[in-house]
């Protein structure tokens, strides 16, 4: 009897011992389950077709992001004077959040506007003007070769505000030209001399302190060649 009832309690703890070792597994996808129709967006213009914009997420307690085309900003309100004249879509992205700081787990949902622009009205940052010129209509930019230094330098109206400094003797496009405008969108051109086609179809874009412009595109810039995204 003292034999069984050893054995049997044996039993039930390697039972209860087996079970508690099971691993409890939670295949629940994660997903974000707010609903996008929920999200209110508005845009205020001082008049129809500014360029002055006041972007406004006014759905309470909702946190994310605008995304709207020259920048990103984390509020629900953005105040931006915008550069380019048209038809623009402006997107507020929510998120789920992420787990143990993985950021692949993040999930979006986003609402878009549509906004109308037919009119610069309102003064843009100066290093528009400084790039497409004071009518904002299109700028050509070539290498200033009658510097007696050993290098040329791209320049605007100050020649201490330079951008970069190839070395004269690797430069094959030094008779080339980079054309800047605003029609339709953020565009540039590359003419990497004469009677050569141009390469068209790159875009362009300041950061937040307009310290630095990005290409996005298959276009080189004069003097830094290989095409693709490159920022200066």
């Amino acid at each position: 009897m003292k034999i069984f009832n050893y054995i049997g309690s044996l039993f039930v703890a390697a039972a209860v011992f087996t079970t508690a070792c099971e691993p409890i597994e939670d295949r629940l996808e994660l997903k974000n389950s707010f609903d996008p129709a929920k999200i209110e967006l508005k845009v205020v213009q001082p008049t129809p077709g500014s360029n002055k914009l006041s972007l406004q997420m006014v759905t309470p307690g909702v946190a994310g992001y605008w995304d709207y085309g020259i920048d990103k900003k984390h509020t629900d309100r953005v105040e931006v004077v915008y550069p380019i004249p048209g038809k623009h879509t402006f997107t507020f992205y929510v998120a789920n959040g992420y787990i143990d700081g993985d950021l692949s787990k993040v999930k979006y949902v986003s609402k878009s506007i549509d906004v109308q622009i037919d009119k610069l009205d309102h003064k843009l940052p100066d290093a528009y003007y400084h790039l497409i010129g004071k009518d904002l209509k299109e700028k050509t930019w070539v290498f200033d070769e009658s510097d007696p230094v050993g290098w040329w330098y791209m320049t605007d109206e100050n020649p201490k505000d330079f951008w970069w400094q190839p070395d004269r003797e690797d430069c094959t496009d030094a008779d080339g030209e980079m054309i800047f405008d605003l029609k339709g969108g953020a565009n540039y051109t590359y003419v990497a001399g004469p009677g050569i086609d141009p390469v068209k179809g790159t875009t362009w874009s300041f950061n937040g302190d307009f310290s630095k412009i990005t290409f996005k595109g298959d276009a080189n810039i004069l003097g830094v060649m290989g095409g693709g995204e490159s920022t200066t």
